[in-house]
């Protein structure tokens, strides 16, 4: 049980209230939280609940999009591509209104499967992390963050809105919907940016992809290049081969589609 519940009221609030991160847990929607509690695998200090913290607000601005940590998963389905379509197939409706934009950023992988499906469209989209804890705020692009093995408090990411987009995925048939392996495409620019989940323990950019784009690579050809830079892992619900077989399969379709 927990020995202390922080209720912030405000961002400044929350930031305040989560210090260094020492010994904090978040809570946002709670549905990767409350689960470990269950089943008697996490053991709570202070536990910090943004429910009322005020970062529930998503904004545009001359093409800029920014989202709060605590937005559920679920307001993101009218969106832009390609994190709307991820969006809808979060697990069902019931935790797609309650999981959040911060709390599914923050997944690490599962006891048995991957997790984190907003990961690669936030890398597609060059999404920056805006985020506070030891050291104090800072701003850094997803894959960054997500390197970085967490620990921080995450106050909300943007993104500038793309030109095309793209995403494509494999689900396990399941009242959950689960998804195996994703691959997400954004096109802004004239640059086209590609990152995947389900192929290793968050999601993950793939430079040779994009570098074969730049030099003039057809879809077929620079989804190939995929598996230069992830490694699949097996898991529940697949195995490595699969995930090799299918990737860059995926990965087609996403940059076809964002095309």
């Amino acid at each position: 049980m927990a020995s202390e519940v922080l209720l912030p009221t405000s961002p400044a609030e929350a930031v305040a209230a989560f210090g260094d991160g020492a010994g904090v847990t978040v809570l946002g929607g709670g549905t990767i939280v409350m689960p470990e509690i269950a089943y008697g695998r996490a053991a709570l200090g202070r536990v910090l609940l943004l429910a009322r913290s005020g970062l529930d607000q998503v904004t545009r601005s001359d093409g800029a999009v920014t989202i709060g940590a605590a937005v559920p998963v679920a307001a993101l389905e009218g969106g832009d591509e390609p994190l709307a379509s991820a969006a809808a197939h979060v697990g069902d409706p019931e935790i797609r209104a309650q999981a959040t934009v911060g709390g599914n950023l923050c997944a690490g992988p599962g006891g048995e499967a991957p997790r984190g499906d907003l990961q690669a469209p936030l890398i597609a989209l060059g999404a920056r992390v805006r985020s506070t804890g030891a050291g104090g705020e800072r701003v850094e692009p997803v894959e960054d963050f997500l390197a970085a093995g967490g620990g921080r408090l995450v106050l909300d990411v943007s993104y500038d809105a793309p030109d095309a987009a793209g995403y494509a995925a494999a689900w396990r048939p399941h009242a959950h919907h689960a998804t195996i392996l994703a691959a997400a495409c954004a096109r802004s620019g004239g640059q086209t940016r590609v990152a995947v989940t389900g192929a290793g323990p968050h999601g993950l950019r793939c430079p040779s992809v994009e570098q074969a784009l730049a030099a003039g690579a057809d879809a077929a050809t620079a989804a190939a290049k995929v598996l230069d830079d992830v490694d699949p892992p097996d898991d529940a619900l697949a195995s490595a081969w699969y995930r090799k077989r299918i990737l860059p399969t995926l990965v087609q379709r996403a940059i076809e589609e964002a095309r």
